[in-house]
């Protein structure tokens, strides 16, 4: 829905996408050209987008069955997909997250055998903690 939301503003090529999905996220979302590219062309056997050449390059716009199906998926929720992404308590978590990864890899390179194990402990155990937050329900 990203996508169809960047299109209705005016047609975009993919890297320009790439940069705008990224700096209204707050660089919260940073996609990649391995994720965007397949998207776009599903979106166009979709007809919901249509690409174009211009000067040399695959251009994208908005069709009206796209125009359509964004105004369909608005009504189900308000905002645009990228607002989510800069949700304070998201970004938090998404920052903790970063910061055990990071924690983890020092632990990987200088920490002793016995640490790495309990280390993992630590992780495996979070993982589990974590997915019964997700199962206690909303």
């Amino acid at each position: 829905m990203a996508v169809l939301a960047l299109l209705v503003e005016r047609p975009m090529h993919g890297y320009e996408m790439l940069r705008e999905l990224e700096q209204r996220s707050g660089a919260m979302w940073k996609p990649s050209a391995g994720s965007v590219y397949p998207t776009l062309q599903l979106l166009e056997d979709e007809g919901l987008i249509k690409g174009h050449e211009v000067d040399g390059r695959r251009t994208y716009s908005i069709t009206e069955a796209g125009r359509t199906e964004l105004r369909s998926r608005k009504r189900e929720r308000e905002g645009m997909p990228w607002e989510d992404a800069r949700d304070d308590t998201a970004r938090e978590l998404r920052e903790a997250a970063t910061s055990v990864g990071e924690a983890a890899l020092q632990v990987a390179r200088v920490a002793t055998e016995e640490q790495v194990r309990r280390a993992l402990e630590i992780l495996r155990d979070a993982r589990r903690r974590l997915y019964a937050v997700l199962a206690e329900g909303g």
